[in-house]
């Protein structure tokens, strides 16, 4: 009888999510079901071109959808560089992508945003679902360990200070329905990666998102990002990162953490440090008293810059949602990670 494949959910935001679902849908082949890949966005954004939309509009942010869609896109080629093209001039239009002001457009003559992501997803044949994590307008606010507050998710990303409380506003704010759906389905369920503060928390702060993570049956990994992000998670290990979930979220919602154990070149590392990001430091000790699975893989991209190898990763996730329990071995990957990837 043949296995059933196994449906996985991944919450985030930002290039983080759409860079792992690229490599989710590659690795599942083109023939996968695209209800067993599910993207879950944060709808936080106040930056750049989605902020002014959201701004002159009234819209939600469009921009982390528009680069999970593009992410999922069967045919990658002109359709998908069309709807990521961005504007260099022209006045009202300059920092715009050519798929926000798509989305922004057809959520205008629907009176609805997940109509218009449904209207995208078919334009661009996507091989899964995009679900925004809620429908309403929300905003984020931060304190940080000065006591100072930090409104919006742009200046929370350049707060340079430990962040201790982090809240959405409204507090209360209802999730999109088929977002708890999709959740309480999954088989596996990743946050991240990404920015820890302003991309995976703010979902999980939704009372409903959080609820259906908590109950599902599905296991809860959390991939780590290689370095800091200056700004926002200075000086922060990955034990640091857990704990800031499970302080906001409460602890046992986390079955284990993803994280690299692929030395990081030190040429790569002095560019770095000198612009504040330093490794996320992984100790196996520290996840083992908290009862929490470690899953060490080499997951270092061979370029540049010191980001994932997104085939390795989706490769450690697919095995993940296959084997459950079961111990990984090493995983090799595609040496060929996507040129066209976004760059965290």
């Amino acid at each position: 009888m043949k296995s059933r494949v196994p449906r996985l959910a991944v919450l985030g935001g930002g290039t983080g999510l759409a860079v792992l679902l690229r490599a989710l849908k590659r690795a599942r082949g083109p023939q996968a079901n695209a209800e067993g890949l599910i993207g879950v966005v944060t709808m936080t954004d106040d930056g750049g071109s989605s902020g002014r939309l959201r701004r002159d509009f009234g819209v939600l942010p469009p921009g982390d959808v528009r680069n999970c869609l593009a992410a999922l896109a069967d045919d990658e080629d002109l359709l998908t560089r069309l709807f990521q093209y961005r504007f260099a001039n022209g006045e009202g239009l300059s920092g715009h992508s050519f798929g926000n002001l798509f989305l922004t457009a057809l959520t205008g003559i629907t009176g609805n945003f997940y109509q218009a992501i449904l209207t995208a997803e078919e334009i661009l044949s996507v091989r899964g679902r995009i679900l925004p994590s809620t429908l309403s307008d929300v905003h984020l606010r931060a304190r940080g360990a000065s006591g100072k507050w930090y409104e919006g998710e742009s200046a929370i990303g350049m707060a340079a200070e430990r962040l201790t409380q982090l809240e959405l506003e409204p507090a209360a704010v209802a999730a999109f329905p088929a977002a708890i759906s999709a959740l309480r389905q999954a088989d596996l369920i990743v946050l991240g990666p990404g920015s820890l503060y302003t991309s995976i928390l703010p979902n999980l702060l939704i009372p409903a998102i959080r609820q259906a993570v908590q109950e599902s049956s599905a296991r809860v990994f959390l991939a780590l990002n290689l370095m800091t992000q200056p700004g926002e998670t200075d000086g922060m290990t990955g034990l640091d990162h857990l704990q800031a979930v499970q302080r906001h979220v409460g602890e046992g919602l986390v079955d284990g953490v993803i994280a690299n154990m692929t030395p990081l070149p030190s040429d790569r590392l002095a560019r770095y440090a000198a612009l504040g990001s330093m490794p996320v430091e992984v100790d196996r000790a520290d996840f083992e008293a908290h009862g929490v699975q470690l899953i060490e893989e080499e997951l270092l991209a061979d370029d540049e810059l010191i980001r994932h190898d997104d085939e390795s990763l989706g490769t450690v996730i697919l095995r993940l949602a296959s084997h459950g329990h079961g111990a990984l071995g090493t995983l090799t990957s595609d040496d060929s990670a996507p040129a066209e990837a976004l760059k965290r």
